[in-house]
């Protein structure tokens, strides 16, 4: 059974097993805020158990840092059991969609460093193609209906960086209910370094588009020009880090 942007009701995915965690509570929030800028939230159920998950949105409304005008890009996509289908059945839905609203194609950024982002091999399997790669492992893949323009990465990535040249600073969102969780780590890690951290909360894509020094957008971590971070890590992480960074 597919259950499409009924989270209210249903929840979301990603940790279902703490429901009232404030990371999982802001993520309703953000999902439902997002639905009026055509973010789809589609789960595959059997009875009650959730079985997957696949996020996307329309290019110009998405939260990664891709310019995909007219195509809908993927923000997240899991299933609890490899091998099974459902990965290739929520991308199929996605494509249908797509069609159906009559855009020109799917976009998705992959990375093979981190399980923080989808990885390529599924995209491939379904038709996607290879468009561009970009800085820390991120690469762009491209379901096109038509031979017309494709999606694209920002290319100012130093000057992006250049911005917070000095001190911790924390650039987040709620799309991701573990953000919350990695910025609490962050925190902790920067109070035992003794370190005060400027926290930028995203509130729309324009903003992110402007700040965000990776494709992914929605979590990046910056300490004296140097990016440390992109997608949760420990406590003890953090801190490695920090000091590697000093």
């Amino acid at each position: 059974m597919i259950v499409k942007n009924n989270i209210e009701q249903n929840g979301c995915y990603c940790m279902r097993s703490m429901k009232n965690h404030s990371g999982y509570l802001k993520k309703i929030e953000w999902t439902e805020a997002n639905f009026d800028q055509g973010l789809e939230y589609l789960q595959i159920k059997d009875g009650k158990k959730t079985l997957g998950f696949i996020e996307y949105a329309p290019g110009e409304f998405s939260w990664r840092v891709i310019h995909a005008d007219n195509y809908m890009v993927i923000h997240c996509i899991w299933v609890g059991s490899p091998g099974t289908g459902l990965g290739s059945q929520l991308v199929q839905l996605c494509l249908e969609e797509a069609r159906q609203r009559k855009m020109k194609g799917v976009a998705v950024l992959t990375n093979a460093d981190t399980g923080w982002a989808p990885s390529k091999e599924l995209f491939i399997k379904n038709g996607f193609a290879f468009v561009e790669s970009g800085p820390y492992s991120f690469e762009l893949y491209v379901y096109s209906f038509e031979d017309s323009s494709l999606p694209y990465f920002p290319a100012n990535w130093n000057e992006r960086l250049a911005r917070f040249s000095e001190g911790l600073t924390i650039l987040r969102t709620d799309q991701c209910p573990y953000l919350e969780i990695a910025t609490d780590n962050l925190i902790k890690a920067a109070n035992t370094a003794n370190i005060h951290p400027h926290i930028i909360h995203l509130q729309d894509r324009a903003q992110m588009m402007e700040l965000s020094p990776t494709l992914y957008g929605v979590f990046n971590v910056i300490y004296n020009g140097e990016l440390i971070a992109y997608h949760r890590m420990t406590e003890r992480s953090f801190l490695k880090a920090l000091k590697e960074n000093e």
